[in-house]
């Protein structure tokens, strides 16, 4: 960690702020995960603001004190920072994310895995936890680092060691999810690690960011998606909409998301409104 963070006010942001100082402990560790799937969205607004960032973990804790997100490098960046100023074991792993399109199995790069340890429970007698909140519409909660499968709300998820990574583990997502599944190493890494895979994803036209914005809110019963002007609710009561308005869009941000983009001057915000509609017409003739 390059720096230190505002512990006091990420558990404010979390709404746990009673959990400063307390020992670490599993019931503790679901809070936290749980709370940070719910109240911090997954988004890549800088890439189509054209603001750079980096996979700094005390730049992401900024970012999230300000009302906003980030993709799995920022997530997972800033929640492991947290976990261990609150005294949590953690490693930090490098991880590959398969999706319809880039379905390269093993652990690309393309994504920042956490696991924390030494918190045994009946469910995890090993006292290891998968914790991961830069994986869109996957974890609510963590999972103990066992081979099994678990529901969590409409998602079935697998976990299983992984064919690709050798002594790694491998994360397969329900069929309705938004990707295919994720490896991960077993060894830890730095977050260095990921400076090169961040530059591509944030500035390469072949990036995935770069060519869509996408934000993701996972609650208990299912997650809200929102990908280019398309708003998708999975869950009890799965809905699509449109929102082909600029108004209609920026209000589901703030009401679905609590993405208010404050910082955001109204030129940019017009700007951002044009480039969406444009995407949105070329994938409207590609489908």
């Amino acid at each position: 960690m390059s720096a230190s963070i505002d512990i006091s006010g990420y558990l404010r942001r979390l709404r746990l702020g009673h959990l400063e100082g307390q020992p670490p402990s599993v019931e503790s560790l679901h809070l936290l995960h749980r709370a940070h799937a719910e109240l911090i969205p997954y988004e890549n607004f800088e890439i189509w603001l054209g603001r750079p960032t980096t996979v700094d973990p005390a730049e992401s804790v900024a970012r999230i004190l300000r009302g906003r997100g980030g993709y799995c490098f920022h997530l997972n960046g800033a929640f492991s920072a947290l976990l261990m100023a609150l005294g949590y074991r953690v490693t930090r792993h490098l991880g590959g994310v398969q999706n319809n399109t880039l379905r390269e199995a093993g652990a690309t790069g393309n994504h920042l895995v956490l696991t924390v340890s030494e918190l045994p429970s009946a469910a995890a007698p090993s006292g290891r936890w998968l914790a991961d909140l830069g994986m869109g519409d996957g974890l609510h909660e963590p999972l103990p680092l066992t081979a099994g499968t678990f529901r969590q709300g409409p998602f079935e998820y697998v976990l299983r060691p992984s064919d690709a990574e050798p002594g790694g583990w491998r994360f397969d997502h329900d069929p309705s999810g938004s990707f295919l599944g994720m490896d991960f190493r077993s060894a830890g890494t730095e977050m260095s690690a990921f400076d090169d895979m961040h530059s591509f994803l944030s500035t390469s036209p072949d990036s995935g960011f770069v060519r869509a914005l996408a934000v993701f809110r996972r609650d208990a019963t299912g997650c809200d998606c929102l990908r280019g002007l398309v708003l998708t609710r999975v869950g009890e009561l799965s809905s699509r909409t449109i929102l082909d308005r600029e108004t209609d869009y920026f209000a589901a941000l703030a009401d679905v998301f609590d993405i208010h983009l404050e910082d955001v001057t109204r030129t940019e915000r017009a700007a951002l409104w044009r480039r969406l509609s444009a995407a949105h017409e070329e994938w409207l003739a590609q489908a």
